[in-house]
Parts: structure tokens; C-alpha cells; sequence
């Protein structure tokens, strides 16, 4: 190819080429960030199209937010249709709802079927757009105990699969120094096995704080929620079908204002009224907050059945913290052997893409809203930061590899 001899002339004469020659590497085609479901999709829709391309992740395997920082009883919380990659379907024996460990395997099989294999280890430090070659360097970092390596990749194209859930937010709480117990964010959190017989706070209302405080209850611990926000909590089903299919089907005949006044009328008659239990509803619907803010309903699987029995208490904020003891906002205090952060997660993008048209350096995220965020410049692309899960990225991995398929036919 002729950009493959251009480069390669001008290795010759650029002394920044000259000095790290022994630790760059070429790429042929893309080079994605990112070897979570996202990065997969890319790569697989890549292949599908003839085009080849590297993938650097900086853990030890494959959907790493997955297989390291989620929790034993996690399940999908979308029906299976709405969380396949592309190209490749779930077994048919897999249930509606798979489990994280079903879903790690069809994403290794994912994997093996189209044969992506991820260079592992792989940190990346820096990235960003050499304007005199028409080239990305990206540069990583491989540590052992005793050494670091580096290597620079370079390629006409970077996709950025990292996604929204590359850091853990932790939260600082006045007093975390003094608390005594344990306080641990939920990418650490595997099971309320560890807890059993104790007082746990949940911090963080989400999907994940529910689900946590619902593990606690089931292992016999006496967890107490803190619910600073409002929060719309949506039954997982309707009328014999999940509340997301529903949703998807009702928005393609009716406005979303009208869907969400829906969904809000049979959640009052399946739930009740959740603001009775501490969990005010926000004025705005639940896909209409979605489609404005990111914020994604909490689809209840029994959590509330527990909050309603007294099993799992709802608490304001946190003010500050003592030994061993929580200060709420509204002037209690109550004693807690541990301390759980339901606080989310964030992208990690500004912190080594140098770059400052696409990415907001503010939150990490596409600054052009769905579905015009996969796309910048200079061959830079995003996949999985849709705010839409494993569909939005499915959706942005295509129109990538078509993207980069119109420019590959001209090489």
C-alpha cells in the first residue's frame, strides 16, 4: 500500500522514529483500545469486512469490567436479543436473562469464532494524532516487578473502545480515614457471603446498589441503602414482556412522553407508590431522563420486596463519617461495620487521548450526542459510549467498520 512505503520512508529520516525504532510496531489496519464487549464488536465487524486490525487491552484477558469487577450474582438486565454483538447470537439454551458467567463465555466465544486475539498487558499512556505522517501513536506501557516496557503502535486509524465504565468513582465522604470498617467500591464487591451476620451501608441507588443491598439480605446481612437522588424504578416486566421490548415496541407508535406515562401507570400498579419508601420519582419520564441524562431506571428483580418488609432500611446522605458510625444529612447516627460504594463508573479517555474535538475532557464522553458521537477526526473513532449499552455499541461498531471499509477500498 502506498501509505505503507510513505511511513516507512519517513522512519528513515525522523529521528523520533530513529530512537524508539526497536519499540514500534505498525498497524496494518485500526488499532482499538479496549478489549470489552465494545472493543469485540469493533473488531468483529473489522473482520467481517476483510479489514484486519490490533487490539490493546491493559488486564489479563478479555471483558475485563466483567470478569474482575462485577459481582457473582450479576445477570444481564436487557433480554438477550438486546445485548447480542454483532454477527453472533446467544444459545439458544442461554435464559432470557443470562448470567455473568454465560455471558463471559459467549464473549470468549465471541472471540475465538472470529479470531481476535487482544495484546494483553497493554496500557495505554498516551495517544495522539502525528499531523506531519497522517499517523496515530499510540503509546503503552507493560510493568512487571522489575521492568517497564514500551511500545508505540502507529496506525491511520484509533478506535477508542474503553467505554463509560473505564474507572470506579469513589466518592470522597468526610471522615473516610476514621470509619474503621471496611469501605469498598462494588468493582470489588463479589458476594455478601463476607458480611454475613453485619450492618452494610449501600451507597448509590443504581441497578448495581440494588442489586448489592438485594445479595446482602440474601446472605444474611442487614443492609441499609442510601438514596441521595431521585430514582424511577421500573419492574424488569410488563404485561408478560420485558419493560425494555415493551418500550422499544410502544416508541416505534407512540412520542416517548406518552410511552413513559405508560410505563409510570403500570409500574404504580405492579410496585406501588415507591416515593412511600423513600424513592421519590424524578418530574421527568424514565426514557425521556435517559435520552437527556444517560441515567438508566433501575429495573427491579425483588429489591423492593425487601425494602417494603423492612429487610433492606432507605436512608438519606451521608453528611460525614466516625468510627464505625455514619452522620446522615438529617442529623442521625447510626453504627456500620462496612461501608459499600455503588458510585458508578466513568470513562478514563482525557487521561491519555490527546486529543480535545471529539472527547469532552469534562466527563471523557463523545461531545456530538447519539447517534453522532462514533465518528471524529483524522480516523479517530468511539464505540460503547452511547449511554445506550451493549445495542449502542453494536450500532456504532457497524457504522465504524462500513466507515473504514469505504477508505480501505481506496488503498
Amino acid at each position: 500500500m502506498d501509505y505503507l512505503r510513505e511511513i516507512e520512508g519517513k522512519r528513515s529520516h525522523d529521528p523520533y522514529f530513529m530512537n524508539k525504532m526497536k519499540s514500534c510496531v505498525f498497524v496494518k489496519g485500526p488499532v482499538i483500545v479496549g478489549a470489552g464487549p465494545s472493543g469485540l464488536a469493533a473488531a468483529a465487524c473489522l473482520k467481517e469486512k476483510g479489514i484486519p486490525s490490533l487490539v490493546l487491552e491493559r488486564s489479563n484477558c478479555i471483558a475485563s469490567l466483567w470478569q474482575l469487577k462485577t459481582y457473582d450474582r450479576l445477570r444481564l438486565h436487557l433480554p438477550k436479543q438486546f445485548c447480542e454483538l454483532p454477527l453472533m447470537s446467544f444459545p439458544i439454551d442461554f435464559p432470557t436473562y443470562p448470567t455473568k458467567q454465560q455471558f463471559i463465555k459467549y464473549l470468549e466465544h465471541y472471540a475465538k469464532t472470529f479470531d481476535i486475539r487482544p495484546v494483553f498487558n497493554q496500557s495505554v499512556v498516551c495517544a495522539n494524532y502525528d499531523r506531519n505522517l497522517g499517523f496515530w501513536r499510540v503509546k503503552t506501557e507493560t510493568r512487571t516487578t522489575t521492568t517497564t516496557t514500551t511500545t508505540e503502535y502507529v496506525s491511520r486509524w484509533l478506535i477508542v473502545a474503553t467505554g463509560e465504565n473505564a474507572e470506579a468513582v469513589v466518592p470522597r465522604i468526610e471522615g473516610m480515614e476514621e470509619f474503621g470498617g471496611s469501605i469498598m467500591h462494588t468493582s470489588l464487591y463479589k458476594s455478601g457471603e463476607i458480611f454475613r451476620g453485619k450492618k452494610v451501608l449501600v451507597v448509590g441507588c443504581g441497578n448495581s446498589g440494588m442489586e448489592v443491598c438485594l445479595d446482602l439480605c440474601n446472605h444474611d446481612a442487614s443492609p441499609s441503602l442510601v438514596v441521595r437522588d431521585t430514582v424511577h424504578v421500573l419492574p424488569r416486566e410488563m404485561l408478560g414482556k420485558s419493560t425494555f421490548g415493551l418500550s422499544m415496541w410502544l416508541l416505534k407508535w407512540l412520542p416517548i412522553r406518552l410511552v413513559d406515562r405508560f410505563l409510570l401507570i403500570i409500574s404504580r400498579l405492579l410496585l406501588g407508590d415507591t416515593a412511600r419508601l423513600g424513592l421519590d420519582r424524578p418530574e421527568i419520564g424514565p426514557l425521556e431522563l435517559k435520552n437527556l441524562s444517560g441515567k438508566t431506571p433501575v429495573l427491579d428483580v425483588g429489591t423492593l420486596a425487601k425494602i417494603k418488609s423492612g429487610d433492606i432500611r432507605v436512608c438519606p446522605g451521608i453528611r460525614a463519617l466516625k468510627y464505625q458510625k455514619v452522620e446522615f444529612e438529617n442529623g442521625q447516627t447510626e453504627n456500620f461495620d462496612a461501608i459499600i460504594l455503588a458510585t458508578g463508573y466513568k470513562s478514563n479517555v482525557p487521561s491519555w487521548l490527546k486529543e480535545r474535538e471529539m472527547f469532552s475532557e469534562k466527563d471523557g464522553l463523545p461531545k456530538r450526542p447519539f447517534p453522532n458521537g462514533w465518528k471524529g477526526e483524522c480516523g479517530l473513532y468511539a464505540v460503547g459510549f452511547t449511554k445506550r449499552g451493549l445495542l449502542g455499541a453494536s450500532m456504532d461498531a457497524k457504522k465504524i467498520a462500513q466507515d473504514i471499509h469505504t477508505f480501505w477500498l481506496k488503498i
